[in-house]
């Protein structure tokens, strides 16, 4: 394939986004047309969709939208990008293989098929940031068995080896974490001084490429009452105290540890731009119930923007024309915005040689 994108002008550059199907047997498909239609998506991006056209039609006609879209087979797709987003039909799952609310190896298949195409046009410059619709984690799991999630299988599918963290993103507030998809038990040995910086540095920059310039972060504490002076656990005085304060000697602006039960009602009043939370849960719970059918997860750490909408695939509504495009409209608009920020960074370090 020949390089898609358009060439630069003088002008504010619209970015170019892949979109990528995620589950056919959950709210995905409808999803997927729901943003391919959007006039404020379609105008802050060129998008390049990837799935099958039937089962984006189908999709199309469960959501009750009209598309308008150049569709592409994978092997015309270097004729460029038009003024409609371009669907790249790679003829990948025939509709009646669709188990509709069930995870299948065909699902698997099918989602990691088109994740994988769009990570491999944003790992050779083709597109400036992934977009895609909700995944099921068993079915990718049955297509791909190392799959434990997006993390694992982009830095498979790229031979990624650097850092690279899950955010959770709401309109006033970011969640990020030191520790993820990791048991319970296991957290407190996995925090860390370094740790917690690494995490901070990250959480920094990604916030500046969202267009914030001088971002302000929050640190929660692991232990009840952020461990009430040792009396509930020791981690906040032996490590995460010590991290925040080297945080802010290297010049960031960072404050903490605060109670977790406490630390997002503190951050939204106080103007913080992220929570840094020390587990998985301590930050999901808060931010889903702030905003569910608004959230967005961010991947940060690659060369791209890669964000998805932060609720699942389901299978409870599928086929009802009822899914919420809200997170996923967000999810689109942030990787626009970044991948704009990116852009910008790019020919500013060019003009500067």
């Amino acid at each position: 394939m020949a390089n898609a994108k358009p060439a630069a002008t003088a002008e504010a550059v619209r970015p170019v986004l892949a979109l990528a199907m995620g589950d056919p047997a959950g709210i995905s498909p409808e999803l997927t047309a729901r943003m391919l239609v959007l006039p404020e998506l379609r105008e802050a991006a060129h998008f390049i969709a990837v799935g099958d056209r039937r089962i984006l039609e189908e999709g199309a006609a469960i959501a009750n939208v009209d598309l308008d879209l150049d569709y592409r087979s994978a092997s015309d797709f270097s004729t460029g990008l038009s003024e409609r987003p371009v669907f790249v039909d790679l003829g990948n799952l025939d509709p009646k293989d669709v188990v509709r609310g069930e995870a299948t190896l065909a699902g698997g298949l099918f989602a990691t098929e088109n994740f994988r195409f769009a990570l491999h046009l944003a790992d050779k410059g083709r597109v400036d940031g992934i977009c895609f619709t909700p995944f099921n984690k068993k079915a990718m799991r049955y297509a791909y068995p190392g799959y434990d999630d997006e993390i694992r299988f982009v830095s498979d599918v790229l031979s990624f080896n650097g850092k690279m963290r899950e955010f959770n993103v709401l309109e006033r507030i970011w969640n990020a974490r030191v520790t993820s998809h990791i048991p319970l038990s296991a957290v407190s040995a996995h925090i860390s001084i370094d740790a917690i910086l690494a995490e901070v540095e990250l959480t920094a920059a990604c916030l500046r490429l969202a267009g914030i310039g001088n971002p302000k972060i929050a640190v929660a504490g692991l232990n009840p009452h952020a461990g009430d002076g040792g009396s509930f656990g020791m981690e906040e005085i032996e490590v995460i105290e010590p991290a925040v304060a080297r945080a802010k000697a290297a010049g960031y602006a960072v404050d903490g540890p605060f109670p977790a039960d406490t630390v997002f009602l503190r951050a939204l009043k106080e103007g913080f731009h992220a929570v840094l939370t020390m587990y998985h849960d301590q930050g999901q719970i808060a931010m889903k119930m702030m905003g569910f059918d608004k959230g967005v997860t961010m991947m940060g750490g690659l060369p791209f923007p890669l964000c998805t909408p932060a609720h699942g695939t389901a299978y409870d509504i599928a086929g009802h024309g009822v899914a919420d495009v809200g997170a996923s409209r967000e999810a689109g608009l942030l990787a626009a915005r970044m991948a704009t920020q990116q852009i910008a960074s790019r020919e500013a370090a060019r003009n500067l040689r």
